[in-house]
């Protein structure tokens, strides 16, 4: 599909708006975003996304349209697996409840950047070099092998080198000072845990992007379609994360599901590159319709019998403990001065009650 470049400037021109509608609206001021407020946001991204896929499809033609619904709900499924991580790192963090969405946005809108430099690189390197399709699918199947052998666990977080280099190279403060980074105290200027947690985000979806960028040019190798489909999955996980909360714990089979669906994409890639070398007959690779249909149907199954699991056996979707819902300093000033003044005045109350 030929993109000219004001397309590519209203794109992103739009996406733009879209964070700017965000910030103005949700993040104007500090809150625990509800499930109610996340539903209905992650259905507004989500129709943002069948909007312009459609868009695709009518004035692009109809594969273009097939090649972005299928990276689209490949890309946004991936993003599922991925929440449980952002989970892990909030809670590692103990990132106020009030703060957590701020630290998504700002996280992936860094993720949202790399990426598009990875996906620029990607598509030089696919246009130039044939082999890299073998490449891309080796690292897929390697991710889904690494999947299924770790048995569609997730590891413990630990601060990768990035974060530690961050703590090494600057001065950290010991608890949040509201929602922001950076603060001066005695001349001296310190970053606060906040800015620590948006870098454990943004590194870390840097590295989920090592099998997400090649599994999406499995699917499609217009530049255009695989920053858009990024772009509008990155852009509905924020409020996904909030809509899901610990009911990801119950996708206990999605992991497996992933890797079906790496291993396939994988595999798609290796059909692909064998044909441009005249190795396999072109019957032999499969098509977009095919792959949107395959994924459709290993993402719902998978999802119905990790809910038919977690129905039976709790413990297997047991949340960890891990604690989403930490205060912010200033909350928890509040909350015990509302508790020590009531204290305050049960002891008068008791006083008057003795004095009569």
């Amino acid at each position: 599909m030929t993109v000219p470049f004001w397309l590519w400037l209203a794109t992103i021109g739009g996406l733009l708006v879209l964070i700017a509608i965000d910030l103005v609206i949700v993040d104007r001021k500090p809150h625990e975003v509800t499930t109610g407020e996340a539903a209905r946001w992650v259905t507004f991204y989500v129709s943002c996304a069948v909007l312009f896929g459609i868009g695709v499809w009518v004035f692009g033609g109809h594969d273009p349209g097939v090649e972005f619904f299928t990276g689209y709900i490949t890309e946004y499924s991936l993003s599922v697996d991925n929440l449980f991580i952002f989970m892990v790192i909030m809670s590692s963090f103990k990132v106020p409840a009030i703060h957590q969405h701020r630290v998504l946005l700002i996280g992936i809108l860094i993720a949202l950047v790399m990426r598009g430099a990875f996906i620029a690189v990607g598509a030089a390197l696919i246009a130039q070099f044939v082999w890299i399709f073998f490449l891309f699918g080796a690292v897929l199947v390697w991710t889904a092998v690494s999947m299924v052998r770790d048995n569609g666990g997730h590891e413990e977080y630990h601060e990768n080198a990035v974060t530690r280099w961050v703590r090494k190279i600057f001065p950290v403060t010991d608890d949040y000072v509201g929602h922001h980074s950076f603060v001066k105290k005695d001349g001296k200027r310190y970053i606060t845990p906040m800015f620590v947690v948006i870098v454990a985000i943004g590194s870390a979806d840097l590295l989920f992007a090592v099998d997400s960028i090649p599994a999406i040019f499995g699917i499609t190798q217009d530049a255009y379609l695989v920053f858009a489909a990024n772009a509008f999955a990155l852009m509905g996980l924020r409020q996904l994360y909030f809509l899901l909360g610990g009911l990801v714990n119950k996708l206990v089979y999605l992991s497996y599901g992933l890797a079906i669906i790496l291993g396939f994409i994988g595999l798609k890639l290796v059909l692909h590159a064998l044909h441009e070398y005249h190795v396999t007959p072109a019957w032999l690779e499969i098509n977009n319709w095919m792959s949107l249909g395959f994924i459709v149907v290993v993402l719902t199954a998978t999802t119905l019998l990790s809910l038919r699991k977690a129905k039976r056996d709790p413990e297997a979707a047991s949340a960890g403990g891990m604690n989403l819902k930490a205060e912010a300093p200033e909350q928890r000033e509040e909350r015990e001065a509302k508790e020590l003044g009531a204290q305050d005045h049960a002891e008068q109350e008791a006083g008057s009650r003795t004095e009569k």
